[in-house]
């Protein structure tokens, strides 16, 4: 994997993976809107709201801003198709004490099915461990079988469950 000028990398699946950029955030923030469309099919209780779209694009913009954030893009010919957000959590009654939580993870469908997801993953827990966690989790929908079984491939287990029942 050859680094290239842009600071990214070009990885087997022929995509390349780098930190976003305030160009990338209007395209990236289309995926991260589509990941929580996708996410309310799964469970009403995730319904996304009218204003998803905007909201995606501050919550990249303000991920952007954190120390404790980090956001990684997939691109091909320079689209934006894969992002992988993911927040460095203090376990303060746990060890290890540090997690790198992906939060947001989202491939096109046609980039899927190859050796991205595990490109990008795999990008960004080494991000995560050089910001210092030594605890990888990865949060989406209880009901997505197909998350479920890319993790587990990966190594991931289960670790707590989120009950909710909506009054």
């Amino acid at each position: 994997m050859a680094k290239s000028t842009n600071n990214s990398l070009k990885k087997k699946s022929g995509v390349a993976i780098r930190p976003i950029r305030k160009e990338d955030v209007e395209r990236a923030s289309d995926l991260l809107a589509r990941l929580k469309r996708l996410n309310g099919e799964f469970d009403p209780l995730l319904k996304t709201i009218a204003s998803v779209e905007a909201e995606s694009v501050k919550a990249l913009e303000q991920a952007m801003k954190s120390a404790n954030s980090a956001v990684l893009v997939a691109l091909n010919q320079g689209k934006v198709v894969g992002l992988v957000k993911a927040d460095i959590i203090d376990r303060v009654f746990y060890e290890p004490r540090k997690e790198g939580a992906i939060v947001e993870f989202y491939i096109l469908p046609e980039f899927r099915r190859g050796s991205l997801g595990k490109e990008l993953l795999t990008a960004m827990s080494d991000q995560l461990v050089k910001m210092g966690a030594d605890l990888i989790t990865a949060e989406f929908p209880s009901q997505n079988e197909i998350a479920k079984h890319f993790y587990a491939k990966l190594g991931f287990r289960s670790l707590t469950n989120v009950y909710a029942k909506a009054e």
